[in-house]
């Protein structure tokens, strides 16, 4: 089910259950045109908008949901429906964020938006030294950005690869991935650029699509992963203490954590009119710890757990849904807040007998 169909003067396109965000790219893009979606091109599109789909589009176009426009849906009782404002709008309510709890989705079609085929993007890595003054700068820099312009703040270990001089390998670093939609934008980054001697500052404009691949050679298949998370009110200097303190500790070889600017679109929409709880959140926070041997479980699954329960001071309570790890499933109803007791009404309308389990499940009552 990898069928696209774009339509470059509605702007729109829909994909079926198959498509990857990779495949939804290159179709758009030969228009110029993209939707706001993960920034790892393996991730399913579908499945990013069944619990939101945050990505270098977010602050100004809003989340993967914010997109959607209808959807085709198999129900729990074998019907083959259409969810979208117009028709069925409880159950369109409910998959912008509820997950694959309410039925199978088929096909979606989601709004489009002029981006590309250039923008400026790249990275900008300093040594973890001084991360601390770094993540200062930043807050009050992001605060002047336009919405054009994203930015993960984004800790790890030099990898012993030959773009990194060999005294780096093994050390933590702070590493400024930027995209702004103005491929012509070198100006306004340049700040980020000279706040010191960065280990690497390779900067410019380049393809959207090949944007959205850069964090894939960072996540290999069949590895060891989890996922710990938090929405946050603000980068306050707690939030990037904890950062400070937990990073230079850091435990597996594919590891890293890191800070995710929401704000702009995603702010500008009412926390009642999608299930996604994180509107008001101004960041997100993120570790997302992978090994390579078993040996290392307790150790990595060990400083992740600390340095998530660390972080839970500067927290919200709530988190972004798409990142509950397997052993988190308490903490699916803080993904939804005062959202959750619509979408267990709701379960239980289109789904009594809790079919769809394999998910973020959400009991009926």
């Amino acid at each position: 089910m990898k069928t696209i169909s774009v339509d470059p003067e509605a702007r729109t396109v829909t994909v079926e259950g198959g498509v990857t965000c990779a495949d939804i790219d290159a179709a758009t893009q030969e228009h110029g045109l993209a939707t706001p979606t993960p920034t790892v091109s393996s991730v399913g599109v579908i499945g990013a908008a069944l619990g939101g789909g945050g990505g270098y589009l977010t602050r100004k176009f809003g989340l993967t949901l914010d997109n959607m426009i209808s959807a085709e849906v198999v129900t729990a009782d074998g019907r083959q429906i259409r969810a979208s404002v117009d028709e069925n709008p409880d159950l369109f309510w409910a998959i912008r964020g509820g997950g694959g709890n309410f039925g199978v989705i088929t096909s979606m079609k989601l709004r489009l938006h002029q981006v590309g085929p250039q923008v400026l993007a790249g990275q900008i890595i300093y040594p973890f030294d001084n991360a601390g003054d770094l993540l200062r700068y930043f807050r009050d820099f992001l605060e002047q950005a336009p919405d054009e312009f994203q930015c993960y703040p984004f800790c790890f270990r030099v990898p012993p690869i030959d773009l990194f001089p060999e005294e780096t390998h093994g050390q933590p670093v702070l590493d400024f991935v930027i995209c702004h939609q103005d491929p012509n934008a070198s100006e306004f980054v340049q700040p980020l650029q000279n706040l010191g001697e960065p280990i690497l500052n390779l900067v410019g404009p380049s393809p959207y699509v090949d944007v959205q691949t850069g964090f894939d050679p960072n996540l290999p298949k069949g590895q060891r992963y989890t996922s710990k998370a938090h929405d946050l009110n603000g980068l306050s200097d707690g939030a990037i203490d904890t950062m400070v303190e937990y990073v230079p500790r850091m435990v597996g070889a594919l590891t890293a954590a890191y800070f995710d600017p929401l704000g702009g679109a995603v702010s500008q929409i009412d926390a009642s009119a999608t299930p996604y709880r994180g509107r008001a959140a101004r960041y997100g926070f993120h570790i997302i710890a992978g090994w390579l041997d078993a040996a290392e479980d307790e150790s990595v699954l060990g400083w992740a757990s600390e340095f998530h329960g660390a972080m839970a001071a500067h927290a919200t309570g709530g988190v972004y849904v798409n990142l509950i790890a397997d052993d988190e499933t308490e903490r699916i109803p803080s993904a939804y807040g005062a959202n959750y007791p619509r979408l267990v009404d709701l379960k239980q309308e289109w789904d009594p007998t809790n079919l769809f389990t394999s998910n973020y499940n959400i009991p009926p009552n």
